[in-house]
Formats: structure tokens, C-alpha cells, sequence
């Protein structure tokens, strides 16, 4: 039963979950949040409890068992449920793709899209970022990763993937997946059935789109698919269609509403403390007019902006969970077999002994400091981190410089936003609804 109640408040308020188990037990607790008879679930927020989390060898460790509610979502060859070598294999054909000079060929694309999104304001018109950003970050996914261009298997994946991920980010639906036991396929007019009848159109149109790019074979396209298609590993061998399928499913669910909803809490706190406003557009002017994006990525303060809203509002609240093949031990306590270890990016931002006012909006701190990777570590890290975080930071610096120098902005609710569960994400709940007061 306790297993059950824990699970059902993390996927209700995963943000007060986690408070409230922070300042009962401390730096390290265990709870059981998986589902009925769930493992023992270790939550480390202390940076030297993560950094030998991190350390364990991956031979000791067990990421697929671990991460098994994923796999409906992402698939069985997705790089997150793949262990040692596989992994190693697989994120070697990925890297690449969002590192080093392929960014730079990106940038004109994301500030495209932004452009073209926002060509309609008008002063006066009202907007909701919580509308607005998934739109954007999904056509930059569309585009900039799988390489299709408006058309109709385009707004087929648009509009399936816009639906199906509304259904799963609500507790009901989310709740699946946590529970094997409620995902029994009774049709369409089922909870489970119709989500894998969605899904099963959605991954009908992936594969016609790398059956179709495979008959062209066109060296010359520098988008993500296309690039992982002609990717090689040490043997000669590349991915298969259902690996690249998955993958792709992959990074389109994991850097499209977590990116999305970064951006809604930029907007929002970016307007609710006019100076780092400010600041932003003054360091924007000083580029003078029609920057390039390289110029914009490489702005101080705005990158100092990105990375304190990543700190109080990470893209995820914790990082890739391992479970323990034998007995470990951490920070002196030992932890048997089958327990699952989570280092926690949301608490661990949130530490008064690395963050003076960690509760405030303070973007100077990141100017003026800098931090370990267990301490401040907004996409995870070490071997398993977030394959895209370059990307994704280039991504929010270009869409959110984009917008803030063409329009003037302010929340029409002056009311706090609290955070929200949205899928694997939390964002501003009310959708940050914003008014335009001039265009520049």
C-alpha cells in the first residue's frame, strides 16, 4: 500500500514530493515510487553521494530494469533502456549529430521556424507560452532532426504527436505506465489501446519517412536522421530501421516538451524581474541589428539567464535511475541488490550549502561561479547524460533571442506560477499568458 501512495504523489506533485521528502529525511532517502511492489528507490541530492553514484562501473548496474516504465514509450532499442556496450555503440553514432560545426547549420533553421510562428503578433494580441513553445520546439524537432519539411506526412506527425503527448502528460495516462498491470489493449475505446494505436500510426509514418530517405540516398542533407543513417560503428555497421526509429522517438519526446517548457519558465521569469529583462536586450543591441546565431549563442548573460532557469526549473527532475546488480555501497550506507539509485537535479539545485538563495532568480551567480557537474547538472551527467544538451541550450538561446528582439512583452497575471507536471517535465502552470505591447 505504501508502495502505491508514494507513487501515485510523485506522478501528482513530483516538485512537493521531493521537497517534502528532502526536509524530513535529508540528503539521502528511500521511497518506493515505481508502482506496487516496488524496489527501494535511493534519492541522492548531496554532490559527493552523486559523484560516486556516477563513478559506479556499468557492469555493476542494471539501466534497463531500471527504466522499463520507458520503454512503451520510447521503445525497446532506445539508447536510454540500452546497457554497456550497446549503449556505448549507440550514443558514439548519436553524439555527433548535435556537436561542433552541424550546430551551426541548425541555428538559421531554429530562427526560421521562430520567425515564421510569430509573423502573425499584433500588439495587443494575447499569447500563451504554453501554446506557443511546444509549437515551436515541435516543428524545430520536425525539421531540424528528422529533415521533413511542411507537407503531409508532416502535419500528420504534427498533429499526432501534439494529441498523443497532451494524453500522456496527464496523471491518468501517465499512471500507465508506472502500473504493467493497466496496460491491457481491450481497442481502441481503452486508455492502453487506443495510446498504442496512436502510436503505431505515429511509428508507421517514421518508418515510411526512413523508407523513403534510404530510396534517395542524398548525401548532401545535413539533418539528424539523415546523418545517423549514414553514421558507422567501429565494425562498418550502422542502425537498423527499428533502431533508428526508436531513437528518433526518442529524441523527439525528450527534447520537445522539456525544451518547450524551459522556454515558458524563461518568459515567465525573465518578465517577472524586469532588469534581467533589461539587461538581455541590452546585451542583444549591442550586436547590433540582424546578429547570427553563433553571435547570439555566445551572449554572457543570456547564456547566465538559460542556466539559472535550468537550475530552479531543471529540463528533468532527476537523472537516468540505475539499479544495483550487487551490493554497493554510497556515502557509507550499503544498498542490496535490485536497489535503484537516482541522483536528483531538482534538489540537488536547490542546496542553501551551494546556492546562496537558492529559491531566488539570480542569474549573476552563474557569471560569477562556476560549478561542478554534481552540483549544478540541469541534463544529467557522465555516461549517461542527455546526448542533445548542446543542442537544446543552443535551441532556447536562438528561439528566446529571436522573439524577445521583435516583440515587447509583458504577463498579463501578476500571480506567482507554480510548477506543474507535464509528462517528464514540470512548467509554469496558467500557460504564462503574455500580452504584446510593441513590436520592435
Amino acid at each position: 500500500m505504501k508502495s502505491l501512495i508514494q507513487t501515485l504523489q510523485l506522478i501528482a506533485n513530483p516538485t512537493k514530493f521531493l521537497d517534502n521528502c528532502a526536509k524530513n529525511y535529508g540528503d539521502i532517502f528511500t521511497m518506493r515510487v515505481l508502482g506496487i511492489n516496488s524496489p527501494p528507490v535511493v534519492f541522492f541530492s548531496n554532490p559527493e553521494a552523486i559523484a560516486e553514484c556516477f563513478a559506479i562501473p556499468a557492469q555493476k548496474l542494471d539501466f534497463k530494469k531500471a527504466t522499463h516504465v520507458f520503454k512503451p514509450i520510447f521503445g525497446d532499442n532506445s539508447i536510454v533502456l540500452q546497457e554497456r556496450q550497446k549503449h556505448n555503440r549507440d550514443r558514439s553514432l548519436l553524439m555527433p549529430t548535435f556537436h561542433g560545426d552541424r550546430m551551426k547549420s541548425y541555428g538559421d533553421t531554429i530562427c526560421q521556424i521562430t520567425q515564421e510562428v510569430t509573423k502573425d503578433w499584433q500588439v495587443g494580441k494575447i499569447i500563451s507560452m504554453q501554446e506557443v513553445m511546444p509549437d515551436i520546439t515541435l516543428q524545430i524537432i520536425l525539421q531540424v532532426v528528422f529533415g521533413i519539411t511542411p507537407g503531409e506526412r508532416y502535419q500528420k506527425l504534427k498533429k499526432l504527436l501534439s494529441k498523443l503527448l497532451d494524453d500522456i502528460t496527464t496523471p491518468l495516462y501517465s499512471s500507465l505506465f508506472f502500473f504493467p498491470p493497466l496496460q491491457q489493449d481491450w481497442g481502441r475505446w481503452s486508455l492502453w489501446g487506443n495510446y498504442l494505436q496512436r502510436k503505431q500510426q505515429i511509428d508507421e509514418l517514421v518508418y515510411a519517412e526512413i523508407a523513403e530517405r534510404r530510396l534517395a540516398n542524398d548525401i548532401l542533407r545535413t539533418d539528424i536522421l539523415s546523418l545517423l543513417m549514414s553514421a558507422k560503428d567501429e565494425n562498418g555497421q550502422g542502425m537498423n530501421d527499428a533502431e533508428l526509429k526508436d531513437q528518433l522517438i526518442s529524441l523527439l519526446l525528450l527534447g520537445y516538451e522539456t525544451t518547450a517548457g524551459v522556454l515558458s519558465w524563461l518568459f515567465y521569469l525573465i518578465h517577472s524581474h524586469p532588469q534581467v529583462k533589461e539587461k538581455i536586450i541590452g546585451e542583444l543591441n549591442c550586436l547590433g541589428k540582424n546578429p547570427q546565431p553563433a553571435e547570439i549563442t555566445q551572449m554572457p548573460y543570456l547564456s547566465a539567464v538559460c542556466q539559472e532557469t535550468m537550475r530552479i526549473h531543471p529540463i528533468a527532475l532527476i537523472c537516468t535511475p540505475r539499479m544495483a546488480k550487487e551490493q554497493l555501497e554510497i556515502s557509507g550506507y550499503e544498498y542490496a541488490s535490485g536497489t535503484i539509485f537516482v541522483p536528483c537535479i531538482y534538489l540537488a539545485h536547490r542546496r542553501s550549502q551551494v546556492y546562496r538563495e537558492p529559491e531566488n532568480f539570480l542569474p549573476e551567480r552563474f557569471l560569477n561561479q562556476k560549478y561542478s557537474p554534481t552540483e549544478y547538472l540541469p541534463f544529467g551527467a557522465g555516461y549517461r547524460g542527455c546526448i542533445g544538451s548542446a543542442f537544446s541550450m543552443y535551441e532556447m538561446k536562438l528561439v528566446l533571442a529571436s522573439i524577445l528582439s521583435k516583440f515587447q512583452l509583458e504577463l498579463v497575471n501578476s500571480r506567482p506560477a507554480k510548477p506543474l507536471r507535464r509528462g517528464i517535465t514540470i512548467v509554469p502552470d496558467g500557460g504564462v499568458s503574455m500580452k504584446i505591447t510593441q513590436k520592435t
